[in-house]
């Protein structure tokens, strides 16, 4: 098989990916703040340091823009999932991608889960490449919960969506953000507390 060599970017071509990293990251931090809805386009150019009209050049609404931001952030899941090792336990996987998701949530930079009552959905449904990604993830995530319950590390009596949805929405769960305003525990024990009581509970069993 003959492998070709990746494409060099110009000069050019790499200051645009620049700025639009750093768009997407500006978006990453404002819809963690303040959701999509009171996130406007003046926001996300001031906090990028750039005019309003250039931020049109690479995103000419705020549908686009939060739609290119959760597609990013899907792209990084995929490369976590995909870069961990094969010898490694199902359980411990998902626990490997839970672990970032809620790091990445108390850093501030992981963008409230959309709901279904979300005015962002619509957007995101009809964006392809974000539908491509999550589909790729969710299945990822879906094989290793059947691996995990076929090998009881994982309940076998819960169906394997209310897993999944129970793993999706760590990313945004308002008691890591609690437990760092009280100041008691560390942003590690928060992650840690976090995972152990997503997957064993509040029963006291280990």
């Amino acid at each position: 098989m003959i492998e070709t060599a990746p494409v060099k970017l110009s000069f050019k071509q790499q200051q645009l990916q620049f700025r639009e990293n750093a768009i997407l990251d500006a978006v990453n931090r404002l819809l963690a703040q303040k959701g999509f809805d009171l996130m406007t386009m003046d926001e996300v150019a001031a906090d990028v340091g750039i005019a309003k009209a250039s931020l049109y050049k690479h995103f000419q609404s705020k549908e686009q823009l939060a739609a290119a931001s959760m597609t990013r952030l899907l792209e990084h899941a995929i490369a976590l999932a995909q870069g961990l090792p094969e010898p490694q336990a199902p359980i411990d996987k998902l626990k490997a991608v839970m672990r970032w998701a809620v790091t990445e949530h108390l850093k501030g930079t992981m963008p409230l889960l959309p709901s279904t009552r979300s005015s962002i959905q619509q957007a995101l449904l009809g964006h392809p490449p974000y539908i491509e990604r999550l589909g790729t993830l969710t299945e990822q995530l879906g094989d290793w919960i059947e691996q995990a319950q076929a090998t009881r590390t994982l309940s076998a009596s819960l169906p394997g969506e209310v897993i999944l949805y129970t793993i999706y929405a760590r990313s945004c769960d308002p008691v890591a953000d609690f437990l760092k305003m009280g100041g008691a525990f560390s942003d590690q024990d928060i992650v840690d507390l976090v995972i152990h009581t997503a997957f064993e509970g509040l029963t006291g069993q280990t």
